[in-house]
């Protein structure tokens, strides 16, 4: 049975332009919050569907991700496995596999083989160029795979590093598709504005020598000590970072107004720091923001929860800076010492995601205003303005005060040094902030949505072992696999206690009845044979 897919513009040109494409390589580049996964997933299930025996693999930059990747892809009838391991056998009752790039580069060889005649998805490709040995583990275990389809948020450059599968021009990487922030504001009912409300303050430090050093954001700086300046504003202990916690927290309340579930994410430097933004917001604003970091091991689980959920604040140091969906975000705060260009649009992308039938989805990222940041966020303004007066009718939009420009630079290494005090200074009309009306805005008719254009998907190829209870729409293969070796570990544990056996044991009893070698291997209908075999070894203790 055959069904149609909706898809935006530039999916269905990408789709063709990947489709006509001999080469097995394809690197498309578009704005975080346009839709790389429903383009990239389309593509997968349309070779499949021409290529039955073909395994799909996606790789991830982040646990949180692959989980997010396998739900996707249940919507489109494929399964992917997020928990499998080297290990492990390869599940045949799968489509594929999502694995993340540090499991590639531990252990690429396990996944030569099975990527033999593949079809790969590298989200978030640069990622593979942070070590040498990513890349190393990326070409050796795709290097046989029949289509690698790579995805980016935002354009790369090589660096040291350059990312095998990606062809360079002078360094910068050659996209075959490319859909930018502009180009999808143009559109409409893609994402959002996002602006950039500047803080400025007087800050004072002591650096490692032992000079104290009193400057503004104003103040020209070198690298060392503009990093300096950026700290001591950041400090928990000064009245700088209060200060702006209270301005983003009031512009959330006035959002919510009409948007009742819009969040917001204050993106810290460490743990440490986003556990006392967490205390500052808690002190000030009355509110418990939810804290993901990767120190803990439910962070994924937290971030799903306030991605459902109506809670206003989630506090991050790098689990929600990419890739994450959580649409209904719509302030955040920089509040983080990394000063890069990709991390900056990387942070600005979880803002952009447009959702819901809301008109009006203005977001707005609160930043320092170093002249790094302002250099970035400059970029971006442009490319809004640019876009948003296209929307216009000449004449009708007033003039907009872009950012001043300053010449960009590099990460800042960390240096000693003692925060003494940090004290905002708002320079800004905050109503120019504010204001819903402001001149650069864009309306959204959701029944002007003509530029979505429809494909016929063929289902994708079965994969045996779907169990008896099969997969339904809401209830993905990914997800019976994970209730079920739920329940049979919970049986175990019974067992356990009703026969005096060890887990060891009575696992291994359960595997020989249903035929396999451990529970990783097992498909869904051996799972709930298992199952059975437990339920009746319970009722004979």
């Amino acid at each position: 049975m055959r069904r149609s897919l909706r898809l935006r513009r530039w999916q269905k040109e990408a789709l063709d332009r990947f489709e006509a494409t001999a080469r097995r390589d394809f690197l498309a580049v578009a704005t975080p919050g346009a839709g790389k996964t429903t383009f990239a997933l389309t593509a997968a299930v349309r070779d499949l569907g021409r290529h039955p025996h073909r395994r799909l693999m996606v790789v991830a930059p982040t646990q949180h991700l692959k989980h997010q990747w396998a739900d996707a892809a249940s919507s489109f009838g494929l399964h992917l496995e997020p928990e499998w391991g080297s290990s492990d056998p390869f599940p045949h009752d799968m489509h594929g596999v999502v694995v993340t790039y540090q499991q590639v580069a531990a252990q690429p060889r396990p996944l030569r083989g099975p990527s033999d005649d593949a079809f790969v998805v590298l989200d978030e490709v640069h990622h593979a160029g942070t070590e040498r040995a990513w890349g190393d583990g990326v070409f050796q275990a795709f290097e046989l795979a029949a289509h690698r389809l790579s995805l980016s948020g935002t354009p790369f450059r090589s660096d040291q590093n350059p990312i095998p599968f990606v062809a360079y021009d002078f360094e910068e990487a050659v996209a075959d598709y490319t859909y930018g922030y502009g180009e999808a504001l143009a559109d409409g009912g893609v994402v959002r504005p996002v602006f950039f409300p500047r803080i400025n303050g007087q800050m004072e430090w002591s650096t490692p020598e032992g000079d104290i050093v009193s400057a503004t954001f104003d103040d020209h700086l070198d690298r060392t000590l503009s990093s300096q300046r950026l700290r001591t504003a950041l400090s928990p202990d000064g009245e700088w970072l209060p200060t702006v916690l209270d301005q983003a927290h009031t512009q959330l309340v006035r959002l919510r107004e009409t948007h009742p579930d819009a969040g917001g994410l204050v993106i810290a430097m460490d743990v440490e720091h986003a556990r006392s933004i967490q205390k500052l917001l808690k002190a000030h604003q009355g509110v418990e923001a939810v804290v993901a970091t990767s120190d803990d091991p439910l962070a994924s689980e937290k971030i799903g929860e306030f991605a459902a959920s109506r809670d206003p604040w989630i506090v991050a140091v790098r689990m929600v800076s990419e890739g994450v969906d959580v649409p209904r975000l719509r302030v955040g705060v920089y509040a983080t010492n990394t000063v890069t260009e990709l991390f900056f649009r990387q942070a600005v992308g979880r803002l952009v995601r447009w959702s819901g039938a809301l008109r009006r989805q203005k977001a707005f990222m609160f930043i320092p205003d170093d002249w790094r940041l302002r250099t970035f966020a400059t970029q971006i303004a442009e490319q809004r303005t640019h876009s948003l007066k296209r929307r216009e009718q000449e004449g009708q939009q007033d003039p907009v005060d872009l950012l001043d420009t300053l010449p960009p630079d590099g990460e800042d290494q960390l240096s000693l040094f003692a925060a003494i005090s940090a004290t905002a200074v708002v320079d800004h009309d905050p109503s120019s902030i504010f204001d819903d009306h402001h001149p650069e805005d864009l309306v959204h008719d959701p029944a002007l949505d003509d530029f979505t254009l429809e494909i016929e998907l063929s289902p994708p190829p079965p994969r045996a072992g779907g169990g008896e209870s099969g997969t339904t729409l809401t209830v993905s293969r990914t997800q019976q696999k994970r209730e079920l070796r739920g329940a049979n570990t919970d049986r175990v544990r019974m067992l356990t206690h009703l026969t005096g056996l060890t887990p060891e044991v009575i696992n291994g009893q359960l595997n020989r009845e249903v035929g396999i070698r451990s529970i990783a291997e097992a498909t869904v209908r051996d799972l709930e044979r298992r199952l059975r075999a437990a339920d009746k070894w319970i009722d004979r203790a």
